[in-house]
């Protein structure tokens, strides 16, 4: 069972990801911000993380760079979420670091295609 890291800050969005996910079988793991989400990075090595780009304590591009710099986190595949939707975001978040982009309000298709994808 693919393991899943959600850090999100909104819990209307949280519990939407969580049982999108959990009804398609993965194991989620859920951080509400950047810095905790790094810690539970680490402790869980998960196989997929699903960050919102705007989070209190630490963003998600603060938390990108956080764990691109750790050894056994730097090649886990990060998808931003993110309600910047302008047409240069997508490559802009693309050249920070992240996999792949999902604009808020996420759609499950996209959500559940860009995991297939990137999870293969």
């Amino acid at each position: 069972m693919k393991k899943i890291l959600v850090i999100e800050d909104n819990e209307l969005n949280m519990k939407f990801i969580r049982e999108v996910l959990r009804r398609r079988g993965y194991t989620i793991i859920e951080a509400y911000d950047g810095a905790d989400g790094v810690e539970l990075a680490e402790k869980n090595l998960p196989d997929l993380i699903l960050m919102d780009i705007n989070m209190p304590h630490m963003g998600g591009v603060a938390a990108l760079r956080k764990i691109k710099s750790i050894a056994p986190l730097a090649d886990i595949p990060v998808v931003a979420l993110t309600a910047y939707a302008m047409e240069d975001d997508r490559e802009r978040f693309i050249k920070e670091g992240f996999t792949d982009y999902i604009a808020k309000p996420i759609s499950i298709g996209v959500l559940m295609e860009t995991i297939g994808r990137i999870l293969k």
